[in-house]
């Protein structure tokens, strides 16, 4: 198309405006083609292609719950479905901020220098829960070394199995040391004013210490504090992160319990054995379980559930309390200072929560592009600059909360296994993504700048992924995703751009987003023929929920496209509408919509094309698009046929078009395909790859020597299916397939 672009629609007030994207329009994403290249090849993805790559590569949380209103269908599989709303258990979380009470357990909070009281460790001690065989292996080390390095991911209770090492060796006291201390300074910590005591066995911690890579925590450095601590009958534990920079030194990992073990040892220690068990039995705590908690957080759910038994707090606030502990993390990661989290880890966060799933690769490739465009909103006079090598995957990993496991992932060619990463908390994503775009308006334009690149991305999965994130967007705060990013891809000339918009409506509608439905009748009685594209394409996904008032807009459609343009009636809106019809025929809802076709045929011209053409559209399609797998239509065909009436339990006042079977309707639709000059020729070709299968097929070859009778009712109708199977040509210009000389005899007129 060669019209211009149409204006960005105005932004709300007190949204940021993102800075022109003049420059960036020609600046392709990493992996995306150039636009002014790739403007020639541009071409609409078929819908039926499209849907399934939405399928496909939509994040986990838009499918769990939802999957069976997201797929369904004709066979009841992922590949045959449409997308339909109604609540999604999401709500909760895009919804407002949570606000309960937070409590902390005794002896969690991070200590000063100096000597650790007694009673804290006490009390530590009465909650602790730990594998006891990986503390005796711990505790022997110790008691052999001296000194002992515990690896272990931040918030994950190495700073407690640090203390309760140094308390089972009977330590006392237990000194902190300062967080500050260097590789190099370690030995200098025990100096003459800490000699021993012949009394007493002396414990020290050190918490955190972060060695640098040009200064890294050397063996040299434990011989010298080990001698130190010989002399003074002393113990050490340091704690550190998973990769921190060792040179000759191993360092024990420190494996955190399950949650259920924290929770069950707090609970025991402070409650008896009777509440402790219906505390547990809760659903609450089970809801609680289910997800993946940090020690420190599960300690801080056990104080508020000992509160809850002694009345003083409510039950609302312990089912909150889940999600309440995700947002605080979520909330600590982005008002971190650049200190404590840089800009880096905290743009790996967002592209994590974008792709959350999904190839750990791509997931850090991208990352690095939204790096970039942050930096650029930081200060546009200084040059972008990412680190190439250096990055610690594991460390990332345990920062973000996630994990890292090998899964297949679909690919035009086929399943490939991949390395993919994943919050371990399948929340995460929708808290993330809500916190950034609604607490964090200055990173707006940032965001919009990366999501118009994975727009361009020539990858399916990326396309897909940034219509969810915008579908996110548009969930928690409609008006602004609508005016920054929809629209503006809603109106744009290249389809790849209308297609990422198409995807973020039916997945804001999927997610539960208001007025979706309204947004799309209004783009589609509306002047734009960009935004009418879009709205057709996005009925055919999100149609099956409500098929009589989809069908409703697709027929108003046809009749203005028929009313502007009569002799372009094969254009590009006109071939978005036979799509959605076919996508409708075949999604869940498929006997309305044949109901619906059947009704309203012969209401006009325009109507019967466009519902002509849908049909003979969704009868192209097979069973896992494959070359010769069962066609869909006539596999619901054959199922409706050998259905008993029993098996349906209509109600006697259900509208008759509601009440249409596939038996019925398909042959009829069938007939006046194959009767009107328009669609005939299409008709037959149809027909004759459908008895090519059934020449490999004897299920095929049995639904289709069933429907055959039924779509012979004159002699003209006879003559024309049987100068088909008499004359049609086998594949590549073999003799004729056997099976037409068998279907021939099942011909008869009526």
């Amino acid at each position: 198309m060669s019209t211009p672009e149409a204006p960005e629609a105005p932004h709300p007030a007190g949204t940021p405006v993102p800075e022109p994207a003049a420059a960036d329009e020609h600046r392709p994403a990493d992996g995306a083609a150039d636009p002014d290249e790739s403007e020639e090849r541009d071409q609409p993805q078929d819908a039926w292609s499209a849907r399934r790559d939405l399928v496909d590569h939509s994040p986990r949380i838009m499918n769990v719950g939802a999957r069976a209103r997201f797929s369904g269908g004709l066979l009841g599989g992922d590949q045959h479905g449409g997308i339909s709303g109604g609540h999604f258990t999401g709500d909760v979380i895009l919804g407002g901020k949570t606000e309960v009470y937070r409590f902390s357990a005794p002896g969690t909070a991070a200590l000063a220098s100096g000597e650790v009281p007694e009673a804290t460790l006490a009390e530590l001690e009465r909650g602790f829960a730990a594998d006891e065989r990986l503390m005796e292996r711990l505790l022997r080390r110790l008691r052999e070394d001296r000194v002992l390095v515990l690896a272990g991911g931040r918030f994950t209770g190495r700073r407690t199995a640090a203390l309760m090492l140094l308390r089972r060796l009977g330590a006392q006291p237990v000194r902190t040391l300062v967080r500050d201390t260097t590789a190099a300074g370690l030995a200098d910590q025990f100096g003459d004013d800490q000699g021993r005591d012949k009394n007493n066995t002396r414990g020290h911690v050190l918490c955190d210490l972060a060695p640098r890579r040009d200064q890294p925590l050397r063996w040299t450095h434990l011989l010298a504090v080990r001698e130190r601590l010989a002399e003074r009958d002393a113990y050490l534990v340091i704690t550190l992160d998973p990769g921190a920079a060792l040179d000759d030194v191993t360092a024990e990992e420190w494996r955190p319990p399950g949650a259920a073990e924290v929770l069950a040892a707090r609970l025991r220690a402070r409650t008896d054995a009777e509440t402790a068990a219906k505390l547990l039995a809760l659903p609450q705590v089970t809801a609680f379980l289910e997800h993946s908690h940090q020690p420190r957080e599960t300690a801080e759910f056990a104080t508020l559930l000992v509160r809850y038994a002694n009345g003083e707090v409510a039950g609302d606030a312990v089912g909150e309390f889940s999600l309440v502990s995700l947002e605080s993390q979520v909330q600590e990661w982005f008002e971190a200072q650049e200190s404590e989290l840089h800009l880096r880890d905290k743009a790996f966060l967002v592209a994590l929560a974008a792709f959350d799933g999904g190839p750990y690769a791509l997931t850090a490739e991208l990352s690095d592009l939204l790096y970039r465009h942050l930096q650029e909103t930081e200060n546009r006079a200084r040059v972008p600059e990412v680190p190439v090598f250096g990055t610690h995957v594991a460390k990332r990993l345990q920062l973000a909360r996630a994990e890292m496991k090998w899964e297949p992932e679909q690919t035009e060619w086929g399943p490939v296994d991949q390395q993919k990463a994943a919050f371990r908390d399948e929340r995460a994503a929708l808290v993330l993504l809500r916190e950034v775009w609604t607490g964090h308006p200055s990173a707006r334009p940032a965001l919009i700048s990366w999501l118009r690149h994975l727009a361009e991305d020539g990858r399916p999965l990326v396309r897909t992924r940034a219509a969810s994130t915008v579908a996110v967007l548009a969930r928690t705060d409609l008006p602004s995703a609508m005016a920054l990013v929809i629209e503006p891809w809603g109106t744009s000339k290249r389809y790849r751009h209308r297609l990422v918009a198409v995807n973020a409506l039916a997945l804001a509608h999927l997610v539960g987003t208001p007025n979706i439905p309204r947004i799309l009748d209004t783009w589609c009685e509306g002047d734009d023929p960009r935004l009418r594209w879009v709205a057709v394409r996005a009925y055919g996904l999100i149609g099956a929920e409500r098929p009589e008032q989809a069908l409703t807009a697709l027929r108003r459609a046809v009749r203005r496209l028929y009313e502007d343009a009569p002799d372009d009636i094969d254009g590009e809106v006109g071939d978005e509408l036979a799509e959605a019809v076919a996508l409708l025929l075949l999604s869940a809802a498929s006997d309305r919509v044949l109901g619906e076709l059947c009704a309203h045929l012969d209401d006009d011209r325009a109507v019967h094309d466009l519902t002509l053409t849908g049909f003979i559209g969704a009868c192209t399609h097979t069973e896992g698009d494959e070359r010769y797998g069962p066609p869909l239509v006539l596999d619901w065909f054959a199922r409706a046929a050998t259905e008993r009436p029993a098996d349906r339990r209509m109600a006697a006042d259900q509208p008759a078009a509601d009440r249409m079977t596939a038996a019925h309707g398909v042959p009829f639709l069938w007939r006046a395909a194959l009767a009107d000059l328009g669609t005939t020729r299409q008709a037959l070709k149809v027909l004759s790859g459908w008895v090519l299968i059934a020449d490999r097929s004897a299920s095929v070859e049995w639904a289709l020597a069933a429907l055959l009778p039924r779509l012979v009712t004159t002699a003209t109708e006879y003559e024309r299916l049987s100068h088909l199977l008499r004359t049609m040509p086998g594949e590549d210009g073999t003799p004729p397939p056997e099976v037409a000389a068998r279907l021939l005899t099942v011909l008869s007129v009526h």
